[in-house]
């Protein structure tokens, strides 16, 4: 049932639930008003950062979900973010801060990719725990990270399932053993470092820019500040037959447009700014030359206009006003009950333009999340426009002068390459001072890339890939020769110093195409000796190494310096003609290759040709923990 539902979910969109730990046995109508009523209390609880909120697609909403097969009853939303991936940590903050103060609720959460708190913390997770063993298994509860282990002991074999967990498990073992289950500190950190700085984090992501909008739309965004997400999105996605609604704007006339200011966040800024757009000659829309002052207030707004004219031509001009009787009940009531005990309306004066505008707002946030189906008609972004727009006095609302706040900076939108690297250094956790990067890269160990590449290459690999030989300088990267070298004595039945490291593999190819071989031919035949099979073997790479010695292959590699001896001891021309008689003959020992210098070589070659972008070989080595510095030798000077 659970992976049903986890197929079910949109793609990004994210789903959260909210259980009680201590399910009662109580009568279905019972149980749900219980459930009901922690939806008032929640929603009331965080409308002062809620209510303000600008969702890119849809907010954070919570619904009363009766029991479906292993799941029991519980309340539960599904937000779809869109672009804007800080909406769905900005849930997981909500969720935490919940289960924080509601300690007899537990909430889970995940979305279309599955456990993303989990791939969040992947570098800290433990070895048993993968995508098919997690289901159900990662809570909030008592406002921590919370994950449900496997049985690592036969006596816990009753207490902790070692298959998969249902819901009504682990409510279970959340209810009586909460405290042992809270996750890894590691793992928790790397979570909360993603949703760190909220609530105040919200002001930091959004962006106010000065707009020339026309006077019904400037009306709009005045009572409703949140369907400027709507307006950009029908913007952004529109297609040619949403633009025939804009060739004449029967609603948003370019004649009576007013300077006012606009709250975005800092994704729908870059969406509307972002795209280039020439708007129709019969629009009567028109645009300044481009060192006009105000040419981006004009160009913001005539695409914000587009946007809302766009919404409106998708729903039927009949409206039914159905807010009267959604905010006449007794839940209206307690909402704004609640409202007033958390302190929402700040000391305001009722009646004040500023409480007003609180009001309104609270009144459209109860409508769009406070969901009652005997009471409530859920009205799209073009019927709450046109709503607004037949309840306001658009010309004593343009009439209206205010001074308007100056807009924020939109440098941000550029990235240097510097704050690039430094994001990514940071998404690594790997954030260090400028000058301590300058002294590693100074003091740049060689060593350590050859150390690393032979740790990797010693590693085993699996159907799920290979696993990387991390390192730091709190672990560096230890490699037993002895215990190498013993493992390939064990597998070739010889001394490994009898061959270097290319015959080993020739050896292993030979041995199995002798064996191939005779397996074809009589399975009765003896196996041939060990030393007969090295023997063939060495006869088999000297004719090799003959052919190849007429070849320039050997000149590609950097070999290591030839050593004299003393009892040999002539002039350099005798040495000469001595070596190449003996290369011509075969029977010189050849010089061994710098597999050391060679491997350093080919690296650097290969991080030179990247020109500072992702290649192969950073990619290798990052994952190491082996950071390079920056091929400055060939930077194009500037």
């Amino acid at each position: 049932m659970e992976k049903e539902l986890r197929l079910a979910t949109a793609e990004d969109a994210v789903q959260y639930q909210l259980f009680l730990i201590t399910p009662k046995e109580e009568a279905s109508e019972r149980h749900q008003e219980i459930l009901r009523s922690y939806i008032e209390k929640i929603l009331a609880q965080y409308a002062p950062i809620l209510v303000s909120y600008i969702w890119q697609n849809q907010p954070f909403n919570l619904k009363y979900k009766p029991a479906k097969g292993d799941i029991p009853a519980h309340i539960g939303g599904h937000t779809k973010f869109g672009d804007n991936i800080e909406d769905e940590w900005f849930i997981v903050y909500l969720l935490k801060e919940i289960t924080k103060e509601f300690p007899e609720l537990a909430a889970r959460v995940d979305d279309n990719d599955g456990e993303f708190l989990l791939i969040e913390a992947a570098d800290y997770l433990p070895k048993w725990l993968n995508p098919e063993n997690s289901i159900n298994r990662v809570f909030f509860h008592h406002g921590e990270l919370c994950i449900i282990p496997l049985p690592n002991a036969p006596e816990k074999e009753t207490l902790l399932p070692d298959t998969s967990v249902t819901i009504l498990q682990a409510l279970k073992l959340l209810s009586t053993h909460s405290g042992n289950f809270v996750a890894a500190k590691s793992i928790r950190a790397a979570v909360y470092k993603r949703i760190s700085g909220y609530p105040e984090k919200i002001q930091s992501c959004l962006h106010r820019a000065h707009c020339y909008l026309p006077v019904g739309a400037a009306a709009v965004l005045r009572q409703r500040p949140g369907l400027v997400s709507a307006a950009v999105q029908a913007f952004y996605l529109r297609d040619p037959i949403d633009l025939k609604a804009c060739r004449s704007f029967k609603l948003f006339p370019p004649e009576k447009r007013m300077m006012t200011s606009v709250t975005f966040t800092k994704c729908l800024y870059a969406q509307l700014v972002q795209q280039s757009f020439v708007p129709d000659r019969r629009s009567g829309y028109s645009l300044p030359p481009r060192l006009h002052p105000d040419y981006k207030a004009y160009e913001l707004g005539m695409k914000l206009a587009h946007g809302f004219e766009i919404l409106c031509s998708k729903c039927s001009s009949a409206l039914q006003d159905s807010s009267k009787c959604v905010l006449s009940g007794p839940l209206w009531d307690n909402f704004l009950n609640s409202l007033k005990k958390n302190n929402y309306f700040k000391g305001e004066l009722e009646g004040s333009a500023q409480y007003l505008d609180k009001l309104h707002m609270a009144e459209n946030y109860f409508q769009q999340t406070v969901i009652n189906p005997q009471s409530s008609v859920i009205r799209s972004p073009g019927e709450e426009i046109l709503s607004i727009l037949k309840a306001t006095n658009l010309e004593d609302f343009g009439k209206q002068a205010c001074s308007l706040p100056p807009e924020d900076d939109d440098s941000w939108l550029e990235i240097t390459p510097d704050a690039l690297e430094q994001i990514l250094k940071e998404a690594r956790g790997a954030s260090e001072s400028a000058s301590t990067s300058v002294e590693e890269e100074q003091n740049c160990d060689l060593t350590e890339v050859t150390q690393s590449m032979k740790a990797f290459m010693s590693k085993v690999s699996t159907h799920e890939g290979a696993e990387m030989p991390w390192t730091s300088s709190e672990a560096p990267v230890n490699f037993d020769v002895d215990s190498f070298t013993d493992a390939l004595d064990r597998i070739l039945g010889t001394n490994s110093e009898e061959l270097d490291s290319d015959d080993l593999e020739e050896e292993e190819e030979f041995e199995f195409l002798d064996s191939d071989e005779d397996l074809k031919t009589d399975h009765q035949e003896e196996t041939p000796s060990q030393d007969d099979t090295v023997g063939s073997l060495r006869s088999y790479m000297d004719e090799m190494d003959s052919e190849l010695a007429s070849t320039n292959i050997g000149k590609s590699f950097t070999t290591q310096p030839r050593t004299v001896e003393p009892n040999k001891g002539c002039s350099s021309q005798n040495t000469d003609s001595d070596l190449k008689d003996d290369f011509r003959a075969g029977a010189a020992d050849l010089t061994p290759v710098d597999i050391n210098l060679n491997l350093v070589a080919n690296l650097l070659e290969s991080y030179s040709a990247q020109a500072g972008l992702a290649g192969p070989v950073s990619n290798i080595l990052q994952s190491m923990g082996v950071h390079l510095p920056e091929d400055t030798d060939h930077k194009p000077n500037s």
